[in-house]
């Protein structure tokens, strides 16, 4: 077990979340300054367009986006990785691939007048704007409200309108819409959202418990919704009070994962079936021959530095919970490190605070070479800070085949 020191670029360290690190020479022009256009470019073909995105359109609008425009100046040289990044009040830009992915299922149309809640930086409103008629977008923290109306002023979007307030209470002035994308998470559909719906229309939503959430497309057809579960994912909730209004909240003084051992999926009506409560899944499927029941997951890469990864979050207080036992299965085929020799398989856990800012990460790794099954553990250091985690397991960069089974997270017991 190895961890990241404290302070240190969480890009550095092998938990980094970016699975489109930009090369030294396309990232850079002359002086060192960023290439926005070239990053720009390489971000929407790995992480967006390779990772299943296909809608013309939408793939036009992703690489016309300038998201640097959109990310604090802190986070800026991070902006083209495919990643969230904080831009404060305890909120995150989300990353492109969800952005792309949530405009792809609405498939908007030019003549859409769409509802979008949460603007946060105003990025998703950016690339809402030039696929429809008008994007009306709600914020519920003033800061981030103004802040985003005001720098999509400057860039000159003025097709979206932008309002500070409860978006689940909706825009009644400017509905019915025709399209609402939610970028917060409620456990169920807000009522007023489904009043101002249109008739016909489509709303995306994350709905589920804190930490495990479904993203799911809603129609309303003669007055209901109609649901499709698309995949699973981890959004913030719109704000303190709805957390606390949540009926089923997680328990940090117990933390733990769900679905470790990969036998629950997440629809059993796709041709390709998931594991529930697992989201980011890139270059990774269920398959036989497990350690522990049917299933596992098989990671594959023959690609250096190409993303290969499934992540899930939980709940842990370092006030209460001072160390974690993880543990899982694993066996591999051929692993050799990828771009770079820092880039090998580790499970890796990070750790965050109530603002959600990166604290560090504690790793179970590498994992190299070919092996057969067997199991490894690792006791981690929880920071007193700490109040949410993220669990990453996959080959990270890395190439080779990697399978994994009963990934365990629990509170140690200290004497």
């Amino acid at each position: 077990m190895t961890r990241s020191p404290r302070g240190t670029n969480p890009l550095a360290v092998v938990a980094a979340l970016a699975v489109a690190a930009l090369p030294a020479g396309e990232a850079a022009g002359q002086g060192g300054r960023i290439d926005w256009d070239a990053a720009r470019e390489r971000m929407v073909a790995a992480a967006v367009e390779d990772a299943g995105v296909g809608n013309p359109r939408v793939l036009k609008a992703m690489r016309a986006t300038p998201r640097h425009e959109f990310v604090p100046l802190a986070q800026r040289r991070l902006a083209y990785h495919d990643m969230a990044l904080p831009i404060g009040a305890s909120q995150t830009i989300s990353p492109p691939f969800v952005v792309a992915y949530m405009t792809e299922q609405i498939d908007p149309q030019p003549t859409d007048r769409v509802l979008e809640i949460g603007t946060g930086s105003g990025y998703q409103a950016a690339v809402l704007a030039p696929l429809v008629d008008e994007v009306y977008s709600i914020e519920i923290v003033p800061s981030l409200g103004k802040r985003a109306a005001r720098t999509l002023q400057r860039l000159g979007y003025e097709n979206v309108h932008t309002r500070v307030g409860d978006g689940y209470q909706g825009w009644p002035e400017a509905a019915p819409f025709d399209k609402i994308i939610v970028t917060c998470s409620p456990e169920e559909p807000p009522p007023r959202l489904v009043e101002q719906l249109a008739e016909g229309g489509t709303m995306i939503i994350p709905i589920g418990e804190r930490f495990q959430q479904n993203l799911t497309l809603l129609k309303k057809v003669d007055g209901q919704l109609r649901a499709e579960p698309l995949r699973a994912t981890l959004f913030v909730p719109m704000t303190g009070a709805a957390e606390e209004r949540r009926a089923v909240k997680p328990d940090p003084a117990r933390p733990s994962i769900t679905n470790g051992s990969f036998e629950e999926l997440a629809d059993s009506d796709v041709e390709e079936p998931r594991p529930a409560g697992w989201h980011y899944i890139r270059q990774a499927e269920l398959v036989g021959g497990a350690a522990d029941g049917e299933r596992c997951l098989r990671f594959s890469n023959s690609e250096p530095g190409l993303g290969s990864q499934a992540l899930q979050g939980f709940a842990v207080d370092g006030r209460e919970v001072r160390q974690l036992d993880v543990s899982f299965e694993a066996r591999g085929n051929g692993i050799r490190y990828g771009q770079t020799v820092s880039q090998w398989p580790y499970v890796v856990v990070t750790y965050y605070d109530e603002r959600r800012v990166w604290l560090g990460d504690d790793t179970i790794g590498p994992l190299r070479g070919s092996f057969d099954w067997r199991e490894w553990r690792g006791r981690m250091e929880v920071p007193p800070r700490a109040r949410e985690a993220g669990l990453r397991i996959g080959l990270l960069g890395a190439i080779g085949e990697l399978w994994i089974d009963d990934v365990r997270v629990a509170a140690a017991e200290v004497d």
